[in-house]
């Protein structure tokens, strides 16, 4: 089958046609070139992890409108040793809100990180420049998403606007997916979007946050699975000690259900207290979420695909 690029090249001619065989409701997986393949011989692949150079560092300033400000650090040397330790292959450093659309962060890691890391960019639909921004960044390092986030009220996107549709189209023609962070409540204000933009890939962020919203909102996020250019990433898991102490396995396993091991990615585990032993940990209760699929499949959500999807 034809397989996505992660590229930092303007438009990849191959993640255009395995969208459009997506788009056109032929079934795409992922594993069935490599089906014989052991999960022994699949990478470890951590799809979702922040970097902060915390706040004393003048070459990287938190932005003034930074919802938050992390002391501590959670470096890429950090984060390569750790790496090196847990056997964790490869990395998606996502650009994080302290820095708000100022990436200069994101490129000393992915420069760092060489073949190894891979990004994903945060820019606002109705600043200046956005679409040409995200272009020039794209030219100099290699992205695999734009992320959008719908979760602050005080910070919604415009959902309707031209502005969100010439983010979305921007990152369409870059060959980048489009990566969501939304409440399940402001699904039904996305889903538009994601059926305009057919061809795009749409990565949703930490299972769809299915805690901060009812069981019904969430709902809507689970029928996304019917939208082929959808992904759901197993990420921020909550543990069932903390608020508001509900299990997630029967999330999990509605998730699974719907996407299949074939449309599910990992992330998580590292920061800036992250050991090589508690990161493999982060990965073996990942896949310990997973046990109704078989170790194949494991293996596939846990590294195999986003190998496929973002580093081939």
């Amino acid at each position: 089958m034809t397989r996505t690029a992660c590229s930092s090249q303007p438009v990849s001619r191959r993640f255009f046609l395995k969208n459009s065989i997506a788009a056109a409701g032929i079934p795409v997986c992922l594993a069935s070139a490599d089906a014989d393949i052991t999960p022994d011989h699949v990478p470890r692949i951590d799809c979702h992890l922040h970097c902060f150079a915390g706040d004393q560092d003048d070459r990287f300033p938190y932005h003034p409108l930074s919802p938050y400000r992390p002391l501590e650090t959670a470096t890429p040397e950090h984060l390569l040793a750790c790496m090196d330790g847990a056997e964790v292959a490869k990395a998606i450093v996502v650009h994080p809100e302290p820095y708000q659309d100022d990436h200069r962060y994101l490129e000393h890691c992915l420069r760092l990180g060489e073949d190894r890391l891979r990004g994903t960019a945060l820019f606002f639909a109705g600043t200046p420049r956005v679409a040409e921004r995200l272009t020039e960044l794209a030219s100099r390092v290699k992205l695999v998403a734009a992320r959008i986030h719908a979760y602050a009220p005080e910070r919604l996107p415009q959902f309707e606007s031209m502005a969100m549709r010439e983010l979305w189209r921007t990152a369409s023609e870059l060959g980048l997916a489009v990566q969501l962070h939304l409440e399940p409540r402001y699904a039904p204000r996305l889903e538009p979007l994601i059926r305009e933009f057919h061809t795009t890939q749409v990565i949703i962020d930490h299972l769809g946050r299915p805690f901060q919203g009812t069981p019904e909102e969430h709902s809507r996020v689970i029928r996304w699975a019917d939208l082929p250019n959808t992904w759901i990433k197993l990420s921020s898991i909550p543990e069932q000690a903390q608020y508001p102490h509900r299990d997630i396995r029967p999330v999990i396993g509605k998730l699974v259900q719907a996407f299949g091991a074939e449309r599910m990615l990992y992330g998580g585990g590292f920061n800036h207290r992250t050991t090589a032993t508690s990161y493999r940990a982060a990965f073996d209760r990942g896949a310990s979420l997973l046990d109704g699929l078989s170790t194949s499949q494991q293996a596939m959500v846990l590294g195999g695909n986003a190998d496929r999807l973002f580093f081939t």
